[in-house]
């Protein structure tokens, strides 16, 4: 973070406010909260189930409330920051994030533990869309690109590091509390970034001439709704007629959004979704791209987990840590892809996902007939996330390099909610996929068959990840 504040940057508040390496800092480690309770929560179920009584669509809703509220919910937060200050909106978030990691922690029940849970996504909704708002107008040049790189590397770090510490603190049972250590960590850290807010977190005011557009509000919701909640619930349900039915209503929905939208631009509103802001240089094509690099990794990690343990008999922890490579390579790529030659910059992207590609494929081959995750595996999976990180991190500031200021809260909600959706889709997708190859309790050797047939749909994806990064790249130049 040192280098972050002896370059130069725009920031947004006034003289003599906060320094921008402080603040991303602070709005960085609201992020990794967010992040790390997708995790987190996933190594402590089994700990749930025997202290609560819970049943399996319980633990399922425990898990995936939090996801659902948190995606379909991002673009809302987005805009009401935009309309009423985005530094605000951060501490209304973070505060109702920590309350409700607390409730959580001390939930008597199952049916009070989904509640708060999906109060969680709704905190973590109004608070992460600010942390892109607040980048892209503290920051510009070299220091947003890298200020970009430590956001993604928050991104890749917070999975892995989720499973690591859930599994510490499920195995350590810290006063005999089992698994309410995995929420209540969030507590002490949420009131420390709170009372640092007051003193780092810029006082500007929002926009109180932005309308809301109601219409568009519910009907993206809704359609948000109808796609997150199968893809979340689908697998673990054996995709009942229900999920088939409420996926055909999101592209129905998703359908009427965009009329809806057309008219309230027609009319001289302020639709939810700008035009202007899809029309920017090169940000669909490499939105496009980033949700499929993020399906594929999203996806790679649930079912190189589900191997470990399933197929393995790894433990949460052992599985975490093995998994660590792929996470702390694309951390680090993600953070200093940009010191190399700037003539790489244009098509780096390209260049890493032409690598990415067949380093899945390797390790689903060298992983196919059980085999312990050696050396070797490691070191591709080092590779792996070296390349994907490479991918990842020029793709997001490409898609928001040439976004007007004014239009950074409607874009940054777009654009981190395709990379909410690209985890929800892998995750779903690679689930299936690979659940559909092995049945439990596994063989390692029909884990490791099923995590190749995985591997080789990931591959697929980037094929189309790189063919969207190419087009973006013939339509523009330096990332920026």
């Amino acid at each position: 973070m040192t280098d972050l504040q002896t370059r130069p940057a725009v920031a947004a508040a006034a003289p003599g406010g906060p320094r921008p390496g402080a603040l991303l800092t602070l709005i960085l480690a609201g992020q990794l909260m967010a992040v790390l309770d997708i995790a987190i929560v996933n190594v402590a179920v089994p700990t749930i189930r025997a202290d609560l009584h819970a049943t399996g669509a319980a633990l399922q809703l425990v898990v995936a409330g939090y996801t659902i509220a948190y995606a379909v919910l991002l673009i809302t937060g987005a805009r009401l920051g935009a309309r009423y200050g985005y530094a605000r909106l951060f501490r209304y978030g973070l505060a109702g994030f920590t309350a409700a990691s607390l409730a959580c922690g001390l939930a008597p029940g199952t049916e009070a533990l989904i509640g708060f849970r999906v109060l969680q996504g709704v905190g973590a909704a109004v608070m992460v869309p600010q942390v892109m708002s607040l980048i892209q107008r503290t920051f510009t040049g070299p220091a947003r690109v890298r200020a970009l790189g430590l956001y993604s590397a928050v991104l890749a770090g917070g999975m892995a590091a989720g499973q690591v510490l859930g599994g510490l603190l499920v195995s350590a049972d810290l006063f005999g509390a089992g698994w309410r250590p995995v929420f209540l960590v969030n507590v002490p850290l949420g009131v420390a970034l709170l009372l640092a807010g007051r003193r780092l977190l810029p006082a500007a005011p929002g926009d109180p001439g932005r309308r809301f557009d109601v219409p568009g509000l519910v009907v993206l919701a809704l359609a948000l709704g109808l796609l997150v909640v199968p893809l979340v619930l689908g697998h673990e349900l054996g995709w009942p007629a229900w999920g088939w039915v409420m996926l055909a209503g999101s592209g129905v929905l998703f359908a009427v959004f965009a009329a809806v939208e057309r008219r309230v631009a027609a009319r001289g509103g302020q639709p939810l979704v700008p035009a202007r802001v899809l029309r920017a240089p090169g940000l669909l094509p490499a939105a496009g791209a980033v949700f499929l690099v993020m399906a594929g990794f999203a996806g790679f990690m649930f079912a190189f987990a589900l191997h470990q343990q399933a197929g393995l008999g790894h433990s949460a922890l052992k599985a975490g840590l093995l998994s660590a490579p792929v996470a702390v390579g694309f951390g680090l790529s993600s953070l200093h892809w940009q010191r190399l030659p700037a003539r790489l910059h244009r098509v780096l992207p390209v260049l890493a996902l032409a690598l990415v590609a067949p380093a899945y494929l390797a390790t689903g081959w060298l992983l196919r007939d059980g085999g312990p995750v050696d050396l070797v595996a490691e070191l591709v999976l080092t590779g792996l996330g070296l390349a994907a990180g490479c991918a990842y991190s020029p793709l997001f500031g490409r898609a928001l390099a040439r976004v007007d200021p004014a239009d950074a809260a409607d874009a940054s909600g777009v654009v981190v909610t395709l990379v909410q959706l690209g985890q929800v889709v892998g995750v779903a997708v690679l689930g299936t996929v690979f659940l559909g190859r092995v049945r439990f309790p596994a063989t390692a050797a029909a884990s490791g068959h099923a995590l190749w047939t995985a591997d080789a749909v990931i591959t697929g994806a980037l094929v189309l990840a790189a063919l969207s990064a190419l087009a973006g790249t013939r339509n523009r130049g330096k990332v920026n």
